[in-house]
């Protein structure tokens, strides 16, 4: 399980070194010992649902994102997920850029300098996801946008390879099923693509829109729903 992965201590510059980013990230396969949730699905399905850990974006909340996916998405692919979500671990520290969208509180899962260069309390962030699984789960996968999405692209190279550098997080391709978004439109999408060559057989959704959650298309909505029914068969083995 590796569930001491998220409670290492990495250094501040950790960001720096895993440099792709991108809207929004899906992964599987993230297993941890733990309990149930208050903001998950609201299926009532009694067949057991791929259950995901979902980090919200920068300075926003896991109420923002759960309103985002559930209006955006339609009911045949968040019916057939347990969704569960969380606020990051510090107030905001600074202007959101939702605010007069979306009312407060907001949130953030670390704070980093204007050039990029050092973060701060990235550690504390891991403590805190590490502290959730344990509390929520057990999990079979992440799902994480923008500031969430990059700690969810790293998760899973670091618990795959039992690693406590931060550094080894992308040093080897990750098999972990993943559904990737991205947005044409979307400032980050280089980054996005960048990171498509360090997964096995990444699952790609494109969307017209720029960073934000998408809606799908009827072909995103088929890549999507086929891959839900292959992670599915694999929980119910």
């Amino acid at each position: 399980m590796a569930k001491h992965i998220f409670g290492q201590h990495f250094p501040k510059n950790y960001l720096q070194n895993i440099r792709p980013k991108r809207s929004l990230l899906v992964h599987v396969n993230i297993h941890q010992q733990t309990s149930h949730v208050a903001m998950a699905s609201e299926g009532t399905n009694q067949k057991k649902l791929p259950r995901f850990l979902c980090l919200h974006g920068f300075r926003t909340s896991g109420a923002i994102l759960k309103k985002q996916i559930f209006d955006k998405w339609p009911t045949q692919v968040v019916d057939k997920l347990d969704l569960v979500f969380i606020d990051a671990p510090f107030p905001c520290q600074g202007k959101s850029e939702v605010e007069g969208i979306f009312d407060p509180p907001y949130y953030e899962w670390y704070q980093f300098n204007k050039d990029l260069k050092v973060y701060e309390n990235f550690d504390k962030c891991l403590e805190y996801i590490e502290e959730c699984m344990i509390k929520h789960g057990p999990f079979d996968g992440l799902l994480g946008f923008s500031q969430g999405a990059i700690i969810s692209g790293g998760l899973p190279g670091l618990q795959d390879k039992d690693n406590s550098v931060a550094e080894k997080a992308y040093s080897s391709p990750i098999t972990c099923p993943s559904v990737h978004f991205l947005g044409e439109q979307d400032y980050l999408k280089k980054y996005g693509m960048e990171l498509l060559e360090l997964y096995v057989d990444p699952v790609v959704i494109h969307h017209p829109k720029g960073h934000t959650i998408p809606r799908f298309d009827e072909k995103g909505l088929e890549s999507m729903l086929s891959f839900i029914e292959k992670v599915q068969a694999e929980i119910n083995k």
